[in-house]
């Protein structure tokens, strides 16, 4: 019950700024998805960090759980309410600014890195 209030907050909060509230968590959802991660992959007794493609399922996945993990640091960070905090994580992600857009321009630079151990890819 609380966190369906929550959302209904945020979800008003950005009505209040734009019309078409789901348009644009679709498109905050599409800046932070990240297209390739890394898996650790044991070879001969050495990890690697091996690059890979990522499922569109996991996509979502992975930008929602980092937009609301960012909103919660945020919240403790600045001690206000959390509707506050996932309102302006979610508008600095549909602006392609915040942490959450960091962290995906920071894994894709970690798989951009790694490429050259991609051959040991094979799960």
């Amino acid at each position: 019950m609380r966190v369906r209030a929550i959302v209904y907050k945020t979800f008003h909060r950005l009505a209040r700024t734009e019309r078409d509230v789901i348009k644009r968590m679709v498109d905050t959802v599409d800046n932070v998805k990240p297209i390739c991660e890394v898996v650790k992959v044991g070879v001969a007794g050495t990890s690697y960090d091996v690059p890979g493609i990522v499922a569109r399922d996991r996509q979502q996945t992975l930008a929602i759980r980092w937009i609301l993990g960012e909103a919660f640091k945020r919240r403790i960070r600045y001690m206000i309410s959390l509707e506050k905090c996932s309102f302006a994580e979610i508008l600095d992600a549909y602006r392609k600014r915040g942490i959450s857009r960091k962290g995906r321009g920071d894994l894709h630079g970690l798989a951009s890195t790694n490429r050259s151990f991609a051959h040991f890819r094979w799960w």
